[in-house]
């Protein structure tokens, strides 16, 4: 069995069959295995850059607006402390406002707070277990939608 063969079974064993559930009931399992399987807190950063940052990152944008917006939003090159999860907070920092589940987050720089979408952060620590919980959680989001 492959390293994907083993994240698919371990996924396969939170939220069962899809096909049967259907993605909000299958969402809401996710969400209570993550309730009791995470440990929080625990440091996370952003998977890829946030959809805000695209214009910056990918685009034309200007460097120094990016370095100034960077103060008061989050970036994918933050550093948080992810508190919590939420399943029916959004906000507009969230790529999918209503399907993912949301982490409430501290920034360690400054302190701000933000939600950001489960499916958008990993833990820091590579060899975590929550390293491999919320990337598993990204790729059953990503594959659900």
């Amino acid at each position: 069995m492959n390293r994907s063969d083993n994240q698919f079974a371990r996924i396969a064993a939170i939220v069962g069959d899809d096909e049967e559930l259907g993605f909000e009931d299958c969402r809401f399992k996710y969400c209570e295995y993550l309730e009791t399987s995470l440990q929080l807190p625990c440091d996370v950063t952003g998977i890829e850059d946030f959809r805000w940052e695209e214009f910056y990152v990918l685009g034309p944008g200007d460097p120094d607006e990016y370095k100034s917006l960077r103060k008061v939003r989050p970036s994918y090159k933050d550093k948080f402390e992810l508190l919590e999860i939420e399943i029916d907070a959004s906000s507009e920092w969230m790529l999918f406002h209503c399907e993912d589940i949301a982490g409430y987050v501290r920034r360690k720089s400054d302190g701000k707070e933000f939600y950001l979408g489960l499916s958008e952060i990993k833990a820091v620590d590579k060899k975590s277990k929550n390293y491999q919980i919320l990337d598993d959680y990204s790729v059953w989001f990503a594959n659900s939608l």
